[in-house]
């Protein structure tokens, strides 16, 4: 490193990293590093320049060693959620499939649209070593490569190729990754050579900088004609999707509702908006969603969708709300607001419902139909209780997550993604805190839970480490992605991981089930290639990889053995065996449009298909 006036001479890497070590965010009063440090697995690709950079200064940028870089990348995920975009994590990975394992996770960051950076090893601008190990020859273009997969899965892609490019690559990747519209992943391809070449870079690109995160106003005319619909409306119903915890708007959510009467359902991703115990907190909507949400979003004339997507899951393949429902988007996202040619609000959330609360000044919605919300809701609340209380009957996830649920203090985070968990969470889990539940099922990603319960863990450390992170995840997802037990057990990040084991995957088969097909490839007791089926011995497995672990038959023994993983500071590991054909939660659910056989020699699929199309009736028109 050589200084002249007003330039400092630097490697590509070592300049990337003194960048990210200037540039700060308020949060809560006080000014962070907004890149909170990175997962990074080192090889050829990364190890020599790059993590040269970062050693001097892993004590301010520490770097998590990773078993995987998908769950790295998962991790980085769920870090990036619990500061709620605020910060973020870079991932690094070596040239070739190290980085080409990052593709998943970078496909999660984008459907969820959380900020990740991704600092990757590529082949050599020379070309004078070509083919170099792990590269991938196209014969007629020489200069795509497998970092070039990464565009697709990416909010913000480039390839670095002289050094002065990181001045103006930098600052637009961060200014992406902080964008509240066009938030995700960030990529940006290191080839070998070039992470080791220098420049005299200006001294000021690495003075400190305070970011903040923008806030649009809503327009003043689409303001005035939502007020007026909702003004109208004689059953108007809210939508809290997770944009409402990423504007930081549950508080003027909460008051808007109250001030208006006016019944609240919430997304998957926007699950803890509310507490359980809010009389307008309505309960979940969608397909994974409660009877009580549905029910009055069916029947509501005019849907405020707040800060969500308006994914399949919530609107039942656009089967829950009424063909004639007006919409109305309060979204930051133009694309998001303009959905199935809803109203649009383009704006911030915490703006907007402040904007509109002021609109409808003291206008309230009819008092019957405030009262039904709660009735049905009071009739969901009754269901579930039923549903998680152990009794004479199978195990079930219901009856797990009840007992999590009457154990765990208000503020541990929990944690699940795909298969069957997402459903029962969303659906039984009574909110004790606001913001606490992290169901990842915008991608609906096998092998995040874990990984995922790492990274917020890493992140729940930073701000309140008495609480504990405690992650659900079924047999299948366990198998596919595990090793990050024993990355939490090497950090001392403590994790409460409850593995639900029902033999395979089960709710697929539920599914094949339910379209009229029998069991087949799903449960391991139904592949016919498996020559002998038998447990695997979770308990073993975990202890292996450096955690406390037990295995437990009934929901009694459960909370006992949940109140001992609470107490103890390592991570604990609990196996317990769930049913994989009874105990699912059977209310709640919408039509979901999923592909089935027009044409087959089986009765019962042609009766499901038949039953499965009926129901396209009430499927909504719109784009």
């Amino acid at each position: 490193m050589t200084k002249t006036q007003g330039t400092i001479r630097l490697t590509v890497a070592q300049a990337i990293v003194r960048w990210l070590l200037n540039q700060y965010i308020e949060i809560d009063g006080q000014e962070v590093r907004i890149c909170g440090g990175g997962f990074g697995i080192f090889g050829h690709g990364n190890v020599p320049c790059l993590g040269e950079a970062i050693y001097p200064h892993h004590r301010d940028l520490p770097l998590y060693r990773g078993q995987n870089e998908q769950s790295m990348g998962f991790a980085a995920a769920a870090y990036a959620k619990y500061h709620l975009r605020r910060r973020f994590m870079f991932c690094t990975a070596s040239a070739g499939p190290g980085t080409a394992n990052l593709l998943t996770a970078a496909a999660l960051a984008h459907a969820n649209r959380l900020p990740m950076l991704m600092l990757c090893g590529d082949t050599f601008l020379t070309r004078l070593p070509d083919p170099v190990l792990q590269q991938l020859e196209h014969f007629g273009n020489p200069a795509l490569g497998l970092n070039d997969a990464f565009r697709a899965v990416s909010r913000y892609w480039d390839r670095i190729t002289h050094p002065a490019q990181i001045l103006q690559s930098l600052p637009a990747a961060l200014a992406t990754m902080l964008d509240p519209a066009d938030c995700g992943p960030a990529f940006i391809g290191l080839p070998q050579d070039l992470q080791g070449w220098s420049y005299d870079y200006p001294e000021a690109f690495f003075a400190r900088r305070l970011h903040r995160i923008r806030r649009q106003a809503p327009d003043a005319a689409e303001l005035a004609e939502a007020a007026a619909a909702l003004r109208a409306a004689e059953r108007p119903v809210i939508v809290a999707g997770g944009g409402v915890q990423y504007s930081g708007a549950v508080v003027e959510l909460t008051a808007f509702a109250e001030a208006h009467g006016i019944p609240v359902v919430e997304t998957i991703a926007g699950r803890a908006n509310l507490l359980a115990t809010h009389p307008l907190n309505t309960g979940p909507i969608g397909v994974t969603g409660s009877d009580s949400a549905n029910a009055i979003a069916g029947a509501a004339d005019v849907v405020l969708a707040v800060g969500t997507r308006l994914q399949d899951f919530t609107t039942g393949s656009w089967t829950v709300f009424a063909r004639d429902a007006r919409l109305i988007g309060l979204n930051v996202g133009r694309h998001d607001a303009a959905k199935h040619l809803a109203l649009p609000v383009v704006g911030d959330a915490k703006l907007g419902l402040t904007a509109l609360t002021a609109a409808l000044g003291p206008h309230r919605a009819p008092e019957s139909w405030t009262a039904r919300a709660k009735s049905e809701r009071a009739a969901w609340d009754a269901y579930v209780a039923q549903n998680v209380a152990p009794g004479n009957r199978p195990n079930s996830y219901a009856q797990a997550i009840g007992v999590v649920n009457a154990l765990c203090h208000p503020q541990d985070r929990i944690v699940t993604a795909a298969g069957g968990l997402p459903a029962e969470v969303t659906a039984n889990w009574r909110t004790l805190g606001i913001g606490t539940v992290d169901v990842e099922f915008g991608f609906s990603c096998m092998g995040y839970e874990i990984a995922g319960g790492w990274g917020a863990r890493i992140a729940q450390s930073e701000a309140e480490p008495e609480r504990d992170t405690i992650v659900f995840v079924g047999d299948g997802s366990y198998l596919l992605m595990n090793s990050d037990i024993y990355s939490a057990a090497l950090t001392g990040k403590k994790l409460i991981v409850l593995v639900l084991d029902n033999g395979g995957f089960a709710v697929i088969n539920k599914l094949q089930n339910n379209t009229g097909q029998a069991s087949f490839n799903n449960l391991i007791a139904d592949c016919p290639t498996v020559a002998s089926p038998f447990a695997v011995d979770f308990e073993a497995h975990a202890r292996a990889m450096g955690a406390m672990a037990e295995t437990v038959a009934n929901p009694a023994e459960l909370a006992k053995a949940f109140q001992r993983a609470k107490a103890s500071d390592r991570t604990s590991v609990i196996v317990m065996q769930v049913d994989a054909y009874e105990g699912w939660t059977t209310q709640g659910h919408a039509w979901w449009e999923v592909g089935t056989p027009s044409v087959s020699d089986s009765e019962a699929v042609r009766r499901a298909h038949a039953e499965t199309e009926a129901e396209r009736v009430n499927q909504r028109a719109g784009i």
